[in-house]
């Protein structure tokens, strides 16, 4: 993908990780927030938690990463997307500066091994 494409490489290596850790069985809960369960307000990233979290219940979590919409539905996207399309969308990059900071941390943590 990178010697094909013009796509930016923080993005792809961001969505190679998190579909990666999905593979492994890390997938995280995208479909709702981990906590209260509603679909509205969705604004963080629980690493603790593995998903999303809502505006209400991350306030609980500190641990919780903000995130744009942009960034919430390209993880959405990586994890729900068929293999063929799985790079088949681009975020703005402030969106991905948070996807990338996201999957770090959490496969990082995932696997308990720091990777660079």
């Amino acid at each position: 993908m990178i010697s094909e494409t013009n796509m930016d490489k923080d993005l792809i290596t961001s969505i190679f990780k998190m579909r990666l850790a999905s593979i492994l069985g890390f997938t995280p809960q995208v479909e709702k927030c981990t906590s209260c369960g509603t679909r509205e307000d969705i604004t963080h990233f629980s690493i603790k938690d593995n998903g999303f979290k809502c505006r209400e219940c991350s306030k609980q979590d500190t641990g919780a990463i903000t995130m744009g919409d942009g960034t919430r539905d390209g993880i959405k996207y990586t994890i729900m997307a068929p293999p063929k399309k799985l790079f088949g969308f681009n975020i703005t990059e402030e969106c991905i500066k948070e996807y990338k900071l996201i999957s770090k941390i959490y496969l990082n943590e995932k696997l308990e091994k720091e990777y660079k």
